[in-house]
């Protein structure tokens, strides 16, 4: 893998910046870095920054199958969430939308256009909400990072589903 890297370096297109990869995975800058540091995504620096292969950061585009357990609990708890949608898909939207007003006034870069993203699933069909909030994909994990829909479950049915979660995953680590 270095190796592809050093050779790279003599072709500078193929590699990118942190940036220019968030773009590319449709994620944050801070997610691409994160990837970096776990060893998901092998890098190279110049001077002081990141850069990685073009080809490195399309395989993980490709990649949605492979999550990682805190995106399993995640994912358990989404769907917890899209029940609630779907019983009182009005209530739930109405939170939802309050609580992106409250998140716009502190998010900044990326997470602002993961609320924008809400904010037009919500004024979407609610068969689409509740497949994007359950969807496997990078796309569905990001959005979830930055998820309108605290406070939508009440303290009880959380612990419900965390502790349902926790049974269910110990079994199938997948």
């Amino acid at each position: 893998m270095r190796d592809a890297i050093v050779e790279a370096v003599a072709a500078p297109a193929q590699l990118l910046t942190t940036g220019e990869a968030a773009k590319l995975l449709n994620c944050s800058r801070q997610h691409v870095v994160n990837l970096c540091d776990d060893g998901q995504l092998a890098f190279t620096t110049v001077g002081t920054h990141r850069r990685v292969l073009r080809s490195d950061v399309e395989a993980i585009r490709t990649r949605t199958d492979r999550l990682s357990r805190s995106d399993r609990r995640s994912l358990w708890l989404a769907f917890g969430i899209a029940g609630k949608v779907v019983a009182d898909p009005d209530q739930a939207r109405a939170k939802a939308d309050a609580q992106i007003a409250k998140m716009r006034e502190t998010a900044r870069g990326q997470a602002k256009e993961w609320l924008n993203e809400w904010a037009r699933l919500l004024d979407g069909p609610t068969e689409q909400l509740v497949a994007t909030l359950t969807e496997r994909s990078l796309r569905g994990r990001e959005l979830r990072q930055n998820s309108p829909f605290a406070g939508l479950l009440t303290k009880a049915e959380r612990e419900q589903l965390l502790e349902a979660w926790e049974q269910h995953d110990s079994g199938n680590p997948r």
